[in-house]
C-alpha cells in the first residue's frame, strides 16, 4: 500500500471520529438549551481551552470574595442595604461570567468558510484573467474541479470525473519534483503549460487531493529549444573545425615534408655562396608555413580547451637571439633596427616553454616590425618575480584607448588598410592566451605618435637552474670606442658591454667622435677595442683613422656590419680590421671577439648568419660512416616525394631501405613478400594514415604479431597534430612518434637507438 493511500485512510478514520464527536456535542448542546424547537446550526463544538476556563474561574473567584467582603463591612458599618445591594451585584456578576459563553464554534466555522470562499473566488478570477489552469484532483487522476480555462483549451465543456490524459493532456516531467511541462492539444492548437501540483486535505472530506496549477510557457520553450539547437549547431560547428583543421594540417605538412627535407637534402651538396642564401629563403618560407599552421591549430586547442605546456630546461639567450636574428632581415629592408639587450641576471638555463616562448616573441617583435617605419625596435629582458619579463618597444604610429582594447581580440588588427592585408589578426590573440594559459601576461602601452611597449612576462622554473658563473664581469677591463648611427642596435650594444663589466663609449657623429677621443686621451684611457659600424666606415677611415691616439693605439679593430652587406669573403682585410661583428650581436660572439679569443675576420656561414628559427633545424653535417648501424628498414610511406626524401636520408645513413605504398604492400612485406623480393626487415618506419587500413589498428596488429611477422620496433610519422595522438600510438605498442616534417637528425637517432635494441 502507497504512503499517499495510507494517509488517507488514516485521515479518514480521523475524519470519521470527528463526525460521531460532533454528533454527541450537538445533542449535548439541545439538553443544555432547553428549547428543543431552536434548531441551532453547530457543526463541532471543541471544548472551552482550558486557558480560557482558568481565567474564567480566577475572575468569578475574586468576584465572590469581593462581593463578600463588602457585605461584611457594609454590615459592620451599619450599610445594610447599600453592602446587600453590592454584595447581590457581584453575585450577578458571577452568574453572569458562568453563563456567558463565547461565539459558537459553528458560527465561527461558517465565517471562516465563508472568507475562504471568497479568498478562493478572488484567486480564481485572478488565475481565470492570467489564462492559468487551475484544477482539483483526486489521488486516481480523476478531475474534481477545474475552471473554465480548462474547458476553453481543450473543447471539453465538463472534464469533471475524467482524467488530464483523457482529456488530450501529455505530461512531461522536469528536473523539480512535482512540476511537469504539459502538452495540451486543443482548439488553439498544442500549447505547452508550466505545470505544479501540491497535495493537500479537503477540508469538507477530509480526502487528500491534489491542486494544480498551470501556466502557459509555450513562448518560453520554443524560445529554450532554439537556443539548444543553436548550442548543438555551435558545438557541430566547432567539431567540424577541428576536423577540418586537422585535415588542412595534415594535408599541408605532408608537402612541407617534401619542400624542407628536399632543401635539407641540398644543402648537403656543395653549393655556392649565392645558392646557400637562395636555400635559406626556402627554408625560411618553409618553416613560416610551418608557423602559420601551427598558429592555427594553436588558436584551436585553446578553444577547445586542450592547450598544454610543454617546460623542459632550455637555454634563454640563443632563443632570443634567434628571434631577433630571423625578423632583422625584415627590418633591415625597411632601413630601421632591432636591438636586443639581456640582462646579466637572466640565467643560462631556464626551465620554461622554449617553442611557445619563442612563438610569441616572434609574433610580438614581427607586428613591431610591421608597423615601425622610422626609427627601430629594442627588446630588453629581465628577470622579475620569478618571470621572464620581455618589454619589446617601438618608435612605430602608437595606438588610442578603443585601438588597443580591441588588439589582443581574435581578428583585429589596427593600422592602415595594407598594413591589415599583410595577415590574419590572430598572432597577438594566440600570443595572450599562451601567456595566460602560462600563468603570464601580455600587456600594452602605448601613446599615438610615440610609439607602443609590450610586455611579455612568462613564469619560469628557476628552483631547477643551475647556478653558474656570474656574467657580470666577464669584459672586465674592456675599454670599447663605438662609432655607430644612434639607434636601438648602438644602444643595446653599449647596455650589453656595460652589463657585463666593460666600459662603451659611443659616438654617432665626426662632432661626437672628435670630442670623446680627445677627452679619452687626455685621461690616458688605453682603449682595447674600437667598433665601428659599417655606415660610418668612410667617415672613420677619412677623418678619425689618423689621429694620433687612434693610429697609436693598440685596440683591435672591429667591423659591424648587416648580413645582408656583406658576402662570403672577409671584409675589411684592406682596411686595418681585426675582426667583424654581424648585426645584430650575438652575445657570445661580442664577448669572443672582444676577449680576443676569436682571431682573424669570423666568417658564418649565410643560412647561419640568418637561419630560419620557426623549428630547430637539422644539422646539415652528413652522418659519418661510424655512426650508421646497417639497419634492414622497411619504409611504409604512400606520399612518394616523402618516400624519396626518407629514403635517401636513411640511405646516406647507411641503413637499407625496402618501400611499400600502402598498408596491404605492408602487410604482404611483413610476409616477406615484396615487388623487389624477400626482404628480413629489423625495423618499421610508417606514415600513419595510408590508403588500406586505419592506422592505429594496422600499428597494434603490427606489434601483437597478427601477420607472422616478428616483433619489430615501430617509428610512426604522422602529420597529424591532434592532442594525445601521440600517447595513444605509444600505448597500443608504437616505439617513436615522429611530426612531419621528420628532422632528419632525429630521425636518425631514433632508428640508431632501436637498432641497437633489436641486435641487444
Amino acid at each position: 500500500m502507497s504512503e499517499p493511500v495510507k494517509l488517507q485512510n488514516r485521515l479518514q478514520a480521523e475524519f470519521a471520529e470527528a463526525q460521531r464527536r460532533s454528533s454527541r456535542a450537538d445533542s449535548q448542546g439541545d439538553t443544555v438549551s432547553g428549547s428543543p424547537d431552536v434548531d441551532v446550526d453547530i457543526v463541532v463544538p471543541h471544548p472551552e481551552p482550558e486557558r480560557h476556563a482558568t481565567i474564567r474561574s480566577v475572575i468569578a473567584g475574586i468576584g465572590l470574595l469581593s462581593a463578600a467582603l463588602v457585605l461584611a463591612t457594609g454590615m459592620a458599618t451599619g450599610f445594610y442595604i447599600a453592602a446587600a445591594a453590592l454584595g447581590l451585584a457581584g453575585i450577578a456578576g458571577v452568574v453572569f461570567l458562568y453563563r456567558t459563553r463565547r461565539p459558537s464554534v459553528a458560527e465561527t466555522d461558517r465565517d471562516r468558510s465563508w472568507e475562504r470562499s471568497e479568498t478562493s473566488e478572488i484567486l480564481s478570477a485572478i488565475h481565470d484573467v492570467l489564462g492559468d489552469i487551475v484544477v482539483m484532483r483526486a489521488l486516481d487522476g480523476r478531475i474534481l474541479r477545474a475552471n473554465a480555462v480548462l474547458s476553453e483549451l481543450t473543447g471539453i465543456a465538463d472534464v469533471k470525473g475524467r482524467t488530464c490524459e483523457e482529456i488530450g493532456l501529455s505530461f512531461r516531467s522536469q528536473a523539480i519534483a512535482h512540476r511537469y511541462d504539459v502538452a495540451v492539444s486543443g482548439t488553439a492548437g498544442k500549447r505547452i503549460y508550466s505545470w505544479h501540483d501540491v497535495t493537500v486535505r479537503d477540508p469538507a472530506s477530509g480526502e487528500l487531493v491534489v491542486h494544480s496549477i498551470a501556466r502557459e510557457v509555450t513562448e518560453e520553450r520554443r524560445a529554450e529549444g532554439e537556443r539548444e539547437r543553436a548550442r548543438q549547431r555551435a558545438e557541430e560547428a566547432s567539431a567540424a573545425k577541428s576536423r577540418l583543421l586537422a585535415t588542412v594540417s595534415h594535408e599541408i605538412r605532408t608537402p612541407l615534408s617534401g619542400i624542407l627535407g628536399m632543401s635539407h637534402l641540398i644543402g648537403q651538396t656543395r653549393l655556392t655562396a649565392e645558392q646557400k642564401n637562395y636555400l635559406a629563403g626556402i627554408r625560411q618560407s618553409g618553416h613560416a608555413l610551418v608557423q602559420l599552421v601551427d598558429d592555427l591549430l594553436d588558436f584551436s586547442t585553446i578553444e577547445a580547451g586542450r592547450f598544454q605546456l610543454r617546460p623542459s630546461e632550455e637555454p634563454v639567450r640563443p632563443m632570443l637571439e634567434s628571434v631577433v636574428e630571423m625578423l632583422s632581415h625584415r627590418a633591415h629592408e625597411k632601413g630601421i633596427e632591432i636591438g636586443s639587450f639581456v640582462s646579466p641576471e637572466v640565467p643560462g638555463l631556464l626551465t620554461y616553454d622554449a617553442p611557445r616562448l619563442r612563438q610569441v616573441l616572434y609574433n610580438v617583435v614581427g607586428n613591431a616590425v610591421k608597423f615601425t617605419h622610422t626609427g627601430g625596435i629594442s627588446m630588453e629582458t629581465t628577470m622579475e618575480r620569478g618571470a621572464v619579463v620581455v618589454r619589446v618597444t617601438d618608435t612605430g604610429p602608437g595606438m588610442n584607448a578603443e585601438e588597443q582594447a580591441r588588439i589582443f581580440h581574435e581578428f583585429e588588427q589596427t593600422g592602415s588598410a595594407a598594413q591589415r592585408s599583410g595577415g590574419t589578426g590572430l598572432g597577438l590573440a594566440i600570443s595572450a592566451r599562451i601567456l595566460n594559459e602560462a600563468g603570464g601576461a601580455l600587456t600594452l602601452e602605448s601613446t599615438p605618435g610615440k610609439g607602443s611597449t609590450f610586455t611579455i612576462r612568462m613564469p619560469v622554473d628557476t628552483r631547477k637552474t643551475v647556478g653558474g658563473t656570474s656574467r657580470k664581469g666577464v669584459l672586465k677591463g674592456s675599454m670599447v670606442f663605438l662609432l655607430a648611427p644612434a639607434g636601438p642596435a648602438s644602444k643595446a650594444l653599449v647596455r650589453t658591454i656595460d652589463a657585463l663589466g666593460g666600459s662603451c663609449h659611443l659616438a654617432s657623429s665626426v662632432d661626437e667622435a672628435f670630442d670623446l677621443l680627445q677627452g679619452l686621451a687626455g685621461r690616458k684611457a688605453e682603449l682595447t677595442d674600437i667598433i665601428v659600424d659599417n655606415r660610418l666606415a668612410g667617415v672613420f677611415r677619412r677623418e678619425l683613422a689618423d689621429l694620433h691616439y687612434v693610429r697609436d693605439s693598440r685596440a683591435r679593430r672591429i667591423y659591424l656590419v648587416n648580413p645582408e652587406e656583406r658576402t662570403g669573403r672577409a671584409i675589411g682585410n684592406g682596411e686595418g680590421y681585426d675582426s667583424w661583428l654581424i648585426r645584430p650581436l650575438r652575445e657570445r660572439s661580442l664577448v669572443e671577439v672582444l676577449r680576443g679569443r676569436m682571431k682573424g675576420i669570423e666568417v658564418r656561414d649565410a643560412i647561419n648568419d640568418n637561419r630560419p628559427i620557426l623549428k630547430d633545424l637539422p644539422q646539415l653535417a652528413e652522418p659519418t660512416p661510424s655512426s650508421a648501424t646497417g639497419a634492414r628498414i622497411l619504409l611504409a610511406e604512400d606520399d612518394p616525394v616523402n618516400a624519396m626524401l626518407v629514403r635517401a636520408v636513411l640511405e646516406r645513413a647507411g641503413h637499407t631501405v625496402r618501400h611499400v605504398p600502402d598498408y596491404p604492400a605492408l602487410v604482404s612485406a611483413l610476409a616477406g613478400a615484396t615487388d623487389a623480393g624477400p626482404f628480413a626487415a629489423d625495423l618499421i618506419v610508417t606514415d600513419l594514415g595510408m590508403p588500406g587500413g586505419d592506422g592505429r589498428e594496422m600499428i597494434a596488429r603490427i606489434v601483437q604479431r597478427d601477420y607472422g611477422n616478428a616483433r619489430l620496433p615501430v617509428i610512426v610519422l604522422t602529420a597529424d597534430s591532434r592532442a594525445g595522438l601521440a600517447e595513444d600510438l605509444l600505448a597500443v605498442g608504437a616505439d617513436a612518434v615522429l611530426a612531419k616534417p621528420a628532422d632528419p637528425v632525429q630521425l636518425i637517432a631514433e632508428i640508431a637507438r632501436l637498432a641497437r635494441y633489436v641486435t641487444a
